[in-house]
């Protein structure tokens, strides 16, 4: 019986020394190992054998990238404006050896080398150039805590800027500073547009002015040619009646009342002074006598 129940003792400490010795590692983790209180060596990712009298897992660590938001911090600018900024770092462990034994507490040194480095950066800025340069910003900080932490194995990708709060009184001035610029740009705007409606107005008028001008033009020209084709009707008309009155070869009596015709003719209008030609004064002056007879004749009949 003392036997079996050494035999049981042996069997149970051969499991428990083999299960301790057993380190299965998962992905994105590194088991920092320490052999009798030195380095030993880094388990990635894996089935992995110990000595579990000697060797012991120092530390684990993780290989993703994290994520780390402090806290606001004051830095004074160049023109001595007190700041709060809010800042994000996005670093990796990329040597784990490093990262446990080059500093203690790798998360706070990063956290006091990133508000000296932000100090010293916007220290050569003035509050504009503060609020206007985040992506200088970033960039000058992501390389300076990048050479910083890489003796402890911690590389630094990113760093952003995640609110910048001016002091009260510079916010004020600035939303009335916003204020006043978005007015501007209101009237400018009002104003194009009031320029813009006044030149189609004049354009419009211009083409109205244009179209008037050139209709009243077709007009002339359209009642001179009709003016003219009467004429030249007229013309044509009385060149024939020339031409027949030529070709009937007329007697000196026929000449004689076309000329009294024309004379009567000249007597409706509107002037004055006459001008009768000696051929036919004798004429005109029957043509008066019995004008007179006529009117004496119609006088009497009315008494």
């Amino acid at each position: 019986m003392l036997g079996y129940a050494i035999i049981i003792v042996l069997l149970a400490i051969i499991f428990v020394i083999t299960v301790k010795s057993i380190k299965i590692v998962p992905e994105s983790r590194v088991y920092v190992v320490e052999k009798l209180g030195k380095y030993s060596q880094g388990l990635r990712s894996g089935l992995h054998f110990i000595n579990p009298f000697f060797d012991r897992i120092a530390k684990v660590i993780s290989l993703k990238e994290q994520v780390v938001d402090f806290p606001p911090q004051p830095v004074i600018t160049k023109d001595n404006a007190t700041m709060q900024i809010d800042t994000i770092v996005y670093f990796q462990i990329t040597d784990p050896r490093l990262y446990t034994y080059g500093v203690e507490r790798p998360i706070s040194a990063i956290e006091n080398l990133t508000a000296t480095t932000l100090r010293n950066i916007i220290g050569d800025m003035t509050v504009d150039q503060t609020l206007t340069s985040r992506d200088t910003i970033n960039t000058a900080m992501r390389s300076e805590l990048d050479e910083a932490t890489d003796p402890w194995g911690i590389k630094v990708n990113r760093v952003e800027l995640k609110s910048i709060l001016p002091p009260e009184d510079i916010r004020v001035a600035m939303e009335k500073e916003m204020k006043a610029e978005r007015e501007k740009r209101a009237n400018i705007l009002e104003a194009q547009a009031k320029k813009e409606s006044a030149i189609l107005v004049a354009e419009g008028n211009k083409q109205a002015a244009i179209l008037n001008a050139e209709a009243e033009k077709e007009t002339a020209i359209k009642r001179a040619e009709g003016q003219a084709q009467a004429i030249l009707a007229i013309q044509k008309a009385q060149a024939e009646s020339l031409r027949v009155l030529s070709e009937a070869d007329p007697s000196q009596k026929v000449l004689t009342l076309k000329g009294l015709e024309a004379f009567q003719k000249v007597a409706d209008g509107k002037s004055t002074k006459i001008i009768i030609p000696t051929e036919l004064s004798g004429l005109a002056s029957l043509a008066t006598s019995f004008a007179e007879l006529n009117q004496k004749v119609e006088i009497k009949k009315e008494q």
